[in-house]
């Protein structure tokens, strides 16, 4: 295994969050490459180039190495998400920014898209429960708009919601996998045409 970053013949001593960020971006590369299930904490701690007590100093596992993964880019696209639906008070130009905001989250990491939606332990309980509780919120955000501007109740617009994500996070998916074959601003045009062609067909509320 490599040794640590040395000075004059010492290791470094990054500090803690230094070093748990270097640990996660390797256990990163290794979960991708290898899958969960083919990832081993020797090789995460390989590819960081570190002991693997110093590994463990930081994480017990590797399931808490994922999850801090999973949690984090959770984060991150829920952030963007959020980010996108307070923009503008225009619903055409929500719809618009909001679907730009998915395509964004997969173009500019594609390792972090993969480890997000592309696990080989998606139906584990405890990372099931984390992407529901992302999908369940990103649809919520989206329901309050449609039901706040159209005569459709709570269920009606939450299911809209539903659907509206599920748009966004399959035809983003499906853009990466042409690898440039269609610019990212008139990929998510398109599908921001399409939800918006539909949403807007709803009563509005007077």
């Amino acid at each position: 295994m490599s040794a640590e970053p040395t000075t004059a013949g010492k290791a470094v001593r990054l500090p803690r969050d230094e070093r748990r960020r270097q640990l996660l971006a390797a256990a990163q590369e290794v979960f991708v490459s290898n899958g969960y299930h083919g990832a081993a904490m020797d090789d995460i701690a390989v590819a960081a180039r570190v002991s693997k007590p110093v590994l463990y100093q930081h994480f017990p596992g590797k399931r808490d190495l994922y999850l801090a993964l999973l949690d984090g880019h959770l984060a991150e696209l829920t952030q963007l998400l959020v980010d996108a639906l307070r923009s503008t008070d225009d619903n055409k130009l929500r719809v618009h920014a909001t679907m730009r905001a998915y395509f964004q989250f997969i173009a500019q990491d594609s390792q972090a898209h993969r480890l997000v939606f592309e696990s080989d332990i998606g139906n584990e309980p405890d990372v099931r429960s984390r992407l529901e509780e992302f999908n369940a919120q990103f649809a919520s955000a989206i329901a309050g708009v449609i039901a706040g501007d159209t005569q459709l109740s709570t269920v009606e617009a939450t299911l809209l919601g539903r659907g509206l994500a599920g748009m966004a996070q399959v035809s983003a998916r499906y853009w990466l996998e042409t690898e440039g074959s269609l610019d990212i601003d008139a990929a998510a045009e398109l599908i921001y045409r399409l939800a918006w062609r539909g949403i807007s067909r709803f009563p509005k509320e007077i």
